[in-house]
């Protein structure tokens, strides 16, 4: 194997003194075509591209002599150290990092970015990226060839962002456009960029969140603690007197087990149907999952607003009702259908979520809905969920059953294999 590997982050800058010292000391240097033309590599030094980094480093593993793998800005930040240090090559690394190209394309926006989340679209990763930019204001990509800027507006269509393009960061090539995302397509980027995806309403507070987590909690600034929040947590949350459109809130206990079995997390997008209030597509967001949540009342679309608003949360909310309203929304990778019927939950199915719940109304209609489930493939399972509340008995502190218990008809549906 080699004798010594030296990982060599450039921004562009100036090379340290190691670093310039492991450049001319190496006989194997290994980078990206224009850090080869543009740094002093040895002209005795055999000379890698880097294009499948598992191919260079079975190379570099057989090399006899002093190895230098030059990377962007910090290679250890989704750079080439977490390949080269896989233990079927058995290397031992000296990394000499620069300015991370994601440090640098917020320098050159003159933004903080402790509150960033910052995600790859490399290895077929765009759509998960794209979501991550749907749920949270403030998101790096590391792009990828046919994985860039336009893509990536492509992918957040309808989405209202603002993209800070930088090009080429630390070459005389370099260069950051800042347009909104609809104006993104119209141009023509250069490799490698990074893009910066600002805007959203979602966490507005940002000051509050500085100063000691990096990325921020889920919901922050103002959520409570937990999740199946009781349902007065959420503005509005029931039918306003004479409202017919949106349902009645989910009681907490069946939030409970609906958010279980969707399982929604970063990078998912989890679509909400008869959202009402939007308690659980509020919730679902504040798990990291971007959420559309579709209603048929406009009242309840402006209440689920104001309940993403106050715990600080992304819900894109669509207006509409039954199956045609669908066709337009983005891939899901999980589903919960609150009202709609069997038709819907047909509607849906089409689209193959990887997980899917519905909550009929009724017993025949849960029957319907479940030989949907089975006929799009999926396997079924579901459950009654029965509340008895209980209420204080006596003046002992004792506690005795309550009146008024009610059942909800859970079933939900999970791709097989």
């Amino acid at each position: 194997m080699a004798d010594r590997i030296t990982v060599i982050g450039w921004d562009g800058t100036p090379l340290t003194e190691a670093a310039g010292a492991a450049l001319a000391a190496a006989t194997l240097v290994a980078g990206a075509p224009y850090q080869l033309n543009a740094l002093p590599v040895p002209e005795s030094a055999e000379r890698i591209v880097l294009g499948t980094i598992r191919q260079a480093a079975r190379r570099i593993a057989e090399h006899r002599g002093a190895a230098v793998v030059v990377a962007e800005g910090d290679p250890g930040f989704f750079g080439v150290v977490r390949t080269l240090r896989r233990p079927e090559y058995g290397l031992e690394l000296e990394v000499l990092p620069a300015v991370s190209s994601v440090a640098a394309a917020f320098a050159r926006a003159g933004m903080p970015w402790e509150d960033a989340q910052v995600v790859s679209a490399h290895g077929g990763r765009l759509r998960r990226a794209a979501n991550i930019c749907r749920a949270h204001p403030k998101v790096a990509v590391l792009t990828a060839p046919g994985a860039g800027p336009t893509e990536l507006a492509l992918m957040l269509r309808g989405v209202h962002r603002t993209f800070v393009v930088c090009e080429a960061l630390g070459t005389p090539d370099e260069a950051v456009t800042v347009l909104t995302s609809d104006r993104i397509a119209d141009r023509v980027w250069r490799d490698p960029n990074v893009v910066l995806v600002i805007g959203g309403t979602a966490q507005s507070g940002a000051d509050e969140a500085a100063g000691w987590l990096a990325g921020r909690p889920v919901g922050y600034p103002g959520a409570d603690r937990g999740w199946a929040l009781p349902g007065d947590a959420y503005a509005a949350a029931g039918r306003t007197e004479g409202e017919t459109g949106a349902p009645e809130a989910l009681p907490a206990h069946v939030r409970a087990l609906v958010l279980a079995r969707l399982g929604a997390r970063p990078g998912d997008l989890v679509w909400s149907v008869g959202a009402g209030s939007g308690a659980l597509a509020v919730e679902a967001a504040r798990f990291g999952a971007a959420v559309v949540a579709v209603e048929g009342s406009r009242s309840a679309c402006a209440r689920l607003t104001v309940n993403a608003r106050r715990y600080g949360v992304e819900v894109e909310a669509v207006y509409g009702s039954g199956p045609e309203v669908l066709g337009g929304l983005p891939e899901p990778d999980a589903v919960v259908v609150e009202s709609g019927g069997p038709d819907v939950v047909r509607a849906v199915l089409d689209r193959r979520p990887e997980r899917f719940v519905a909550l009929p109304r009724t017993l025949g209609e849960a029957q319907e809905v479940r030989r949907a489930i089975v006929g799009a493939g999926y396997r079924a399972d579901g459950a009654l969920l029965q509340e008895t509340p209980l209420r204080p008995a006596g003046e002992d502190d004792g506690l005795a059953l309550g009146a008024g218990g009610t059942g909800v008809l859970v079933l939900w549906g999970e791709q097989i294999g």
